[in-house]
């Protein structure tokens, strides 16, 4: 650490449940965002170094986001409330192809509203899982998880009316238009999903300082006793498998829609699921932070070749 919380001295209950009660905190995450929303643009548009083409965008800073959101709603179920799962690449689909299905079936929905409806259905899909795993934990979790992923791919593959009943099971998306922007450089989309990746960040870290994510820590920290103190172990749970396959959900039409732009089912296997747990293993359980930092680091790994 470059600094200590020495100094800081905070005599209020507002102060101490600010976003980032320190000083140093705050001017580190606004230079953050200045540095990503405003230099990066600019130093592509001036073609300075590694910012001039499009690879940084299409092959790191676009992956490396999108990655970071999906580790983020992951990191709610497994870091804050302590639950095992080994289907995250399965919501990821159901939001991939929730979204791919609204745009195609309801084409006057402004593209937000259809990332945020893919992502309601993928809480559905959770909640719906998540309620006969509610009383088992540890390995048996992960395999009623692991379940959900490979039930998943198996309705990808075989019900015709998920991909449009195309021949090949590879669907496209559409244009990325958002308020009549349409976002189809790379930079724009870019943009586009670093504000919600900025937005999703910054609503699950206000959730996780409030009621429920104390609820969800507790609950992973000794159920019994969260139990004891008035907290609903189930209730909590449940909610948790909710947010985070929302943000799983967002995250899988996403990736569909400014990443792949084309996709299969094998784009949200099993490998999917096993690269968002290393990434929030790495990156720290409990830590939104520790999301973009592990997603960065597994991505730029396997883009290197030895």
């Amino acid at each position: 650490m470059f600094y200590r919380e020495a100094g800081h001295f905070r005599d209020n209950y507002q102060a101490d449940m600010a976003l980032f009660p320190i000083r140093e905190d705050r001017i580190g995450v606004s230079l953050l965002l200045l540095l990503a929303f405003v230099a990066v643009p600019l130093l592509h548009l001036a073609g300075i170094g590694p910012f001039s083409g499009d690879y940084l965008f299409n092959a790191i800073l676009i992956p490396v986001l999108i990655l970071s959101i999906a580790a983020i709603g992951l990191n709610v179920l497994v870091g804050y409330c302590g639950q095992i799962s080994l289907g995250a690449g399965a919501f990821m689909g159901i939001g991939a192809y929730a979204a791919y299905n609204i745009a195609v079936r309801l084409p006057g929905m402004p593209l937000i509203g259809t990332f945020l409806l893919a992502g309601g259905v993928a809480a559905l899909a959770g909640v719906l899982f998540g309620i006969p795993s509610l009383r088992i934990k540890g390995l048996y979790l992960a395999v009623a998880t692991l379940a959900a992923q490979f039930f998943f791919d198996w309705c990808f593959l075989r019900l015709g009316w998920i991909t449009n009943y195309t021949p090949s099971g590879s669907v496209s998306a559409p244009a990325l238009v958002v308020f009549g922007w349409e976002a189809d450089k790379p930079v724009e989309r870019y943009l586009l999903v670093l504000t919600i990746a900025a937005a999703v960040a910054w609503g699950i870290a206000n959730l996780v300082r409030g009621n429920i994510g104390r609820q969800w820590m507790a609950t992973r920290d000794m159920d019994i006793a969260a139990e004891i103190i008035g907290i609903r172990p189930l209730e909590a749970k449940l909610t948790a498998f909710a947010v985070s396959s929302f943000v799983l959900g967002l995250a899988g039409a996403l990736w569909a829609f400014a990443n792949l732009r084309s996709w299969e089912p094998y784009a949200f296997s099993i490998d999917r699921s096993f690269q968002l747990l290393f990434i929030v293993i790495i990156g720290g359980l409990g830590s939104i932070v520790g999301c973009f930092l592990g997603a960065a680091f597994i991505w730029l790994l396997s883009l290197i070749h030895i």
